[in-house]
């Protein structure tokens, strides 16, 4: 089959996507990139991420109510700005590099900020700009992963891309841990690294990623067909329109659904901490175990999502998160809820983008991913605030065993309402 091309040329060649050639299987070099800047903001963001539930916990004696509210405000401006970022990426034919990188440089700014203020409510203003970095960033960098990669190899592609992020949030637990060690003004010296190497993300994202839209290749299918009155510069009507498709409204449910029952990571390891005593000096380590879990099992489950369906794959990763609540009510293992933790990621992080990325059209990318997300981030900004005033009320273990069975009823539903197009 073949397709005219867009400048009038001849033609090229369209692959069935049910017979990959050599260069389906491919990884764009757009991808690996994006992975790039990912890995080094991670090692950043997540030298911060570390170290902050005991900064604000034990050092400024913050209850687990209080971590809830600001923890929620760290995702919940995220998910404030989700469709925003999506909707400006998705104009003027695809601004998704330029609205990237006002994202990551908001973050960037706000690490050194974090030397300036000692107030909960000035930290809790830096950590809001922050998430609304994060927010402009994510649907643009996913939009961008999407377009430059081939509908059947999407599962793949995300998940290198997830899995050179993770990497990034492996090393930055580690260079915590080590500076907290070394440095006599601990976070200090902790925001201060990570503030130089945000900067360095910024730098390698303006330089090596492409503008546009990623450089999508022509080859490349539109995964669903765009109407024809759709406006070159997207409106934002147009972009919440997308909710009557079936399968982006199904998508948005069930995530938002399971968002509300997912405890946030940080509370994951403060509960590891509380209930099996780990001491304060290896807190900071606490996350590496979910990284590394995340990074081998990323692409895996990724490839196998493109085979036996991602919603499927999705699925079962909160199967998996359910098992780690298990554990911690069992008192299990720390490393056997880690490694749980850490497969729950891998099979929906990037899994549920890719679901995401087949039911939405090429001019409204941005925002259809955008729209999914926020559903998400939106349902767990709330199930933080829950948590933490659960914990506070009830103790941890009634507050944990209530989000277990919340995630056991949200993953029934999920099932009856599962997209039309669950691959």
């Amino acid at each position: 089959m073949y397709v005219a091309d867009s400048r009038g040329g001849a033609g090229t060649e369209v692959r069935d996507a049910s017979r990959p050639g050599p260069r389906a299987t491919a990884v764009a070099p757009t991808v690996l990139v994006l992975g790039t800047v990912s890995l080094i903001t991670d090692v950043s963001s997540e030298m911060v991420t570390a170290v902050l539930p005991l900064y604000l916990v034990a050092g400024l004696g913050l209850s687990p109510l209080g971590f809830g509210l600001l923890d929620g405000v760290y995702n919940g401006f995220s998910a404030l700005v989700r469709l925003v970022g999506g909707h400006l990426a998705d104009r003027g034919g695809g601004r998704h590099k330029a609205v990237a990188a006002v994202g990551y440089g908001l973050s960037a700014v706000c690490k050194p900020a974090l030397l300036l203020v000692h107030s909960l409510p000035l930290i809790g203003a830096v950590l809001a700009v922050d998430r609304t970095g994060k927010g402009l960033r994510t649907a643009p960098r996913d939009a961008l992963i999407s377009l430059s990669s081939a509908p059947e190899t999407r599962g793949r592609a995300f998940g290198v891309h997830r899995a050179m992020d993770t990497a990034g949030a492996l090393l930055g637990p580690l260079v915590a841990f080590l500076i907290l060690r070394q440095a006599a003004e601990g976070y200090d010296a902790v925001f201060t690294v990570s503030s130089c190497v945000a900067a360095l993300g910024v730098l390698v994202l303006l330089l090596f990623v492409p503008g546009g839209r990623g450089g999508a290749p022509a080859t490349a299918p539109a995964s669903a067909p765009a109407s024809a009155d759709s406006p070159a510069a997207p409106s934002l009507r147009a972009s919440l329109a997308l909710l009557r498709r079936r399968d982006v409204r199904r998508l948005t449910v069930c995530a938002t659904l399971l968002g509300l029952s997912t405890v946030s990571d940080s509370f994951v390891y403060l509960l590891l901490q509380h209930r099996l005593g780990v001491p304060d000096r290896w807190f900071a380590l606490l996350p590496l175990g979910t990284a590394a879990a995340f990074l081998l099992l990323a692409l895996p489950l990724g490839r196998l999502a493109d085979r036996m369906g991602r919603w499927r794959m999705f699925l079962a990763g909160h199967v998996a998160l359910l098992a780690a609540y298990g554990l911690l009510l069992a008192h299990g293992p720390a490393y056997a809820v880690l490694l749980l933790h850490g497969a729950f990621y891998a099979a929906t992080d990037g899994v549920l983008m890719a679901a995401a990325s087949t039911a939405v059209p090429d001019e409204l990318r941005g925002a259809g991913l955008a729209l999914v997300q926020t559903g998400q981030a939106t349902a767990r900004f709330a199930a933080s605030l829950a948590f933490g005033a659960a914990w506070t009320a009830w103790g941890d273990r009634t507050a944990l065993t209530t989000a277990a069975l919340a995630l056991t009823v949200c993953a029934v539903c999920a099932v009856y309402l599962r997209p039309a197009q669950s691959k």
